[in-house]
């Protein structure tokens, strides 16, 4: 997103971003389209309410809504707190209960860049015979996985795996408008592992998902993998959490990981 100063123009890139016209915009928000035209001019001032209005109808990130009242003179509404504040305890108490409950399957906690916040034990059958660099805090998962010096040569389906990360980045990217996470992106896309997917697996997990096949001592794990979030955060921090984790897609993968816990 091009860099901006004035809530309007800020409001006018997201809209664009979201391939909304202010006709669509302003019926949903429910101001006449030329009250949403002067916002975005600079020729009116939008009041706190009506930029969190038309920021929420724009599904813009809990960080961007504050860059935007800032923009537009009043305070932030939403606090940025320290995953290790006070403040936060009953989300660490969460997290630490939703790891351990997944135990001994591999999961963890990621931010909104994708570096790695906390994990069970479990994680350790990926990130075995990583190089030591980028394993170093803080670490990024993405770069992790696909970088030829981490988990990349012991993933068997690397282009089909490849693919699908690459592709979830892209579009979490355009979501965001995030720098960090286009930058992210440029920089994986010249990892090598493949221009596209694999050829299919006739299996049931393969019809359904896509699997990450990895090799461990000989043997090759196959997984399926789920996202979760938090619903209705409040605080910057929460909001761009996420808990990663990797469930055995058959019977021989699960009494591995049962055998190596």
């Amino acid at each position: 997103m091009t860099t901006t100063t004035t809530v309007g123009e800020l409001l006018r890139d997201w809209r664009r971003s979201r391939r909304m016209s202010q006709l669509d915009l302003s019926i949903e928000v429910g101001v006449s389209t030329r009250h949403l035209s002067f916002v975005e001019t600079g020729r009116s001032r939008p009041s706190p309410e009506l930029i969190l209005r038309l920021a929420e109808q724009l599904d813009v990130p809990l960080a961007d809504r504050n860059t935007m009242l800032l923009a537009g003179g009043h305070a932030p509404a939403y606090p940025r707190h320290e995953l290790g504040d006070p403040e936060l305890a009953p989300v660490r108490a969460a997290l630490r209960q939703i790891l351990d409950g997944h135990s001994p399957y591999p999961a963890a906690v990621v931010d909104r860049h994708w570096q790695l916040v906390d994990a069970n034990p479990a994680l350790a059958v990926f990130t075995a015979g990583a190089a030591p660099e980028l394993l170093g805090a803080p670490v990024n998962v993405l770069r992790l996985s696909l970088h030829p010096d981490g988990m990349a040569p012991r993933i068997h389906n690397l282009p089909e795996w490849r693919a699908h990360l690459l592709n979830r980045l892209r579009q979490q990217a355009l979501t965001t408008n995030d720098p960090m996470l286009y930058e992210l992106l440029d920089e994986l896309r010249t990892y090598p592992g493949g221009a596209g997917p694999a050829a299919p697996i006739n299996d049931a997990v393969s019809s359904v998902v896509v699997p990450l096949r990895y090799r461990h001592e000989g043997q090759v794990l196959s997984f399926f993998s789920t996202t979760t979030l938090f619903g209705t955060p409040l605080d910057v921090t929460v909001a761009g959490l996420a808990i990663e984790a990797f469930f055995p897609a058959d019977p021989a993968t699960a009494e591995t990981l049962r055998a190596l816990a």
